[in-house]
């Protein structure tokens, strides 16, 4: 669900980018407008970040090989994160050069009515785009607040285009200003500010999607429902007692890695461990079908081992969580 709803918002935002950027573009040759330059550069640096997700899909979907064992999923999460260098380096920085170089040479506009139909037009297409970001994600986002699902989700697509439409639509709305009191104080001056706003708005987008992918981009756990899910799916068999501890890695936003170590019990024969072992791997899928990779280890659970504590050297970065009630 969360790639094909990631893909139509992408080809949305895609058109209404590409048509929005060619009117743009035609608005300040005949008007000057600075903030018309800068949002010809805004739109054309979205249409190729739409580009780079939409590569990003398409080479995340390449089978596992004996040098990537578990696939290239990830890519998705790089290629979000080119996203985050473009808007801020194209986007953001260009518009604060051209808005500084607008303030200190302010020139008068020409043909305004040019920049602001354009701008009325692009307000109309965005906000279509907007829309089907919105759309797309409401299904995924359940309950969640909007701020909670663009922290959270594991697909980095959906909440990327979410941020790139918000930040256009109060970049036009920015530009609109700029352009509208430089009409009505006949000074320029106002054109380069509105510029400058557009630039600090792409810069503080761009630094959020960039914090957030680079956090998928380490690798992120399961969410806190999927895991509980994961838990009472492995314990579900007489077999197995208990979980003693376990980790989850997303491999990408439809992947996921599941390793634990389980408690049975201690009279059962290879047999009946290798079955209930395959028995637990089943109902985990069955729970959690984005659990492709798991690895679950049979021990016997002791209480005088759980009550020592977490090992610090048990896993890399740090000491383990509390082994599960049984």
């Amino acid at each position: 669900m969360s790639a094909s709803g990631g893909t139509r918002a992408i080809v949305a935002a895609l058109l209404a980018n590409l048509s929005i950027a060619v009117a743009k573009f035609v608005a300040f040759l005949f008007s000057g407008s600075s903030s018309m330059l800068a949002e010809s550069v805004h739109s054309v640096a979205d249409s190729g970040n739409q580009g780079l997700l939409l590569l990003g899909g398409k080479r995340a979907q390449r089978a596992a090989t004996p040098q990537h064992p578990f696939g290239f999923g990830r890519e998705r999460y790089i290629y979000a994160f080119l996203v985050s260098i473009v808007l801020f380096s194209v986007g953001g920085m260009f518009a604060l050069y051209e808005g500084y170089e607008k303030i200190k040479h302010p020139h008068e506009l020409e043909h305004w009515y040019w920049p602001v139909g354009v701008l009325v037009f692009a307000i109309v297409a965005e906000g279509f785009s907007f829309r089907t970001a919105i759309k797309e994600s409401n299904p995924l986002r359940g309950t969640k607040s909007w701020k909670e699902f663009i922290r959270h989700a594991k697909a980095p697509e959906l909440p990327v285009v979410l941020l790139e439409d918000f930040g256009a639509l109060v970049g036009l709305v920015l530009a609109l200003g700029g352009v509208g009191l430089a009409l009505l104080t006949g000074d320029g001056v106002w054109d380069g500010i509105g510029t400058l706003c557009i630039g600090i708005l792409l810069i503080l987008i761009a630094l959020v999607l960039a914090v957030e992918t680079k956090s998928l981009l380490l690798g992120e756990a399961a969410g806190a429902e999927v895991v509980q899910q994961i838990e009472a799916a492995a314990v579900a068999g007489d077999t197995v007692t208990g979980l003693i501890h376990m980790r989850t890695l997303h491999l990408g936003p439809e992947e996921l890695l599941v390793a634990a170590k389980i408690a049975v019990r201690h009279d059962g024969t290879a047999t009946e461990i290798a079955s209930a072992i395959d028995a637990a791997e089943s109902r985990i899928r069955e729970a959690v079908p984005i659990a492709r990779v798991i690895y679950l280890e049979p021990d016997i659970y002791s209480e005088s081992e759980a009550a020592k504590g977490a090992d610090p050297e048990a896993t890399p970065g740090g000491p383990t969580a509390p082994p599960a009630a049984h």
